[in-house]
């Protein structure tokens, strides 16, 4: 997780130090287009994969709503400090929650709902309305973390039916495609060196992808989880040293709070999901 945060951290300095020099939906389009290489290995998973109707549909509305938030995404990267994204996208499991509850009939317990409450305080804080200037940026990256959300939930319905390669093979295909008329739109031809950048941007998204995948699997969410805090730290890090963006303990307050509520969530997920698999004293164990 370590090395996942740092990877992300990268594709978020790379897409800042480009800055505005391409239009966000090329910049994103380019990005996915360029990492679609690294979908040769799932090939095969996908020509077994014989997806119905239903399961084709669903991936590409995935793949919109996705698309829409990876354009808003490097929007917001031009537009507002490092700490201010990074701390924003913490909200999407948030959104995952509530998205759970209204769609997929996930009941809320009460602390569940507190730790929802104190997360949207985080992003208040985070902020400030009337204390400083809401900037679009800021509105982009509110709307990134709830487009992200529902991509998440759409993943967690298809992950229990396809494949894990498939689902991220198909949402990289469905987002190339949607970002293509955006991207050709305002189209700017683009120099090698920005294409460069713009492949290394994809290839630490996959490795960052991918180590998280490896920590998934060698340890509980609830262990992970917690460690996604450095990224907050590095970019506070990356902006003071690098981009010359001033340190606010605001955003780091409410970025705090945000993580905070988040890893409760989990934690409590895996207590329950933990109390049903554990069989009471005098039951068979199997």
């Amino acid at each position: 997780m370590l090395l996942t945060g740092l990877c992300f951290i990268s594709v978020t300095a790379l897409v800042k130090y480009m800055g505005a020099g391409l239009p966000p939906a090329q910049m994103a389009f380019l990005r996915y287009l360029l990492g679609l290489v690294f979908l040769l290995p799932a090939i095969g998973a996908l020509r077994e994969a014989h997806l119905t109707s239903r399961q084709w549909k669903f991936f590409g509305s995935r793949g919109v709503t996705h698309g829409l938030a990876v354009i808003s995404w490097f929007y917001a990267m031009t537009r507002i400090p490092i700490a201010d994204v990074t701390a924003m996208n913490y909200l999407a499991p948030i959104y995952v929650s509530i998205g759970a509850a209204l769609f997929l009939g996930e009941k809320l317990a009460f602390r569940r709902i507190a730790a929802i409450v104190i997360a949207l305080l985080g992003a208040l804080i985070i902020l400030r309305p009337g204390f400083r200037e809401v900037s679009s940026g800021h509105l982009a990256m509110i709307f990134t973390a709830i487009a992200f959300g529902g991509s998440y939930l759409s993943a967690k319905v298809m992950a229990d039916e396809v494949k894990p390669s498939v689902v991220v093979a198909m949402l990289s295909i469905f987002v190339t495609i949607v970002l293509a008329p955006f991207a050709f739109a305002n189209w700017v031809t683009p120099s090698w060196t920005e294409l460069g950048l713009l492949f290394v941007v994809a290839c630490f998204a996959t490795l960052g992808h991918y180590t998280m995948t490896l920590a998934f699997a060698a340890a509980p969410v609830t262990v992970t989880q917690p460690v996604t805090f450095t990224q907050l730290v590095w970019a506070v890090l990356l902006g003071y040293f690098v981009f010359d963006e001033a340190v606010d303990i605001w955003v780091l307050f409410g970025g705090i709070l945000i993580l905070g509520s988040v890893t409760f969530i989990t934690w409590r997920e895996a207590v329950l999901k933990r109390k049903l698999r554990t069989p009471n004293l005098n039951q068979t164990k199997v």
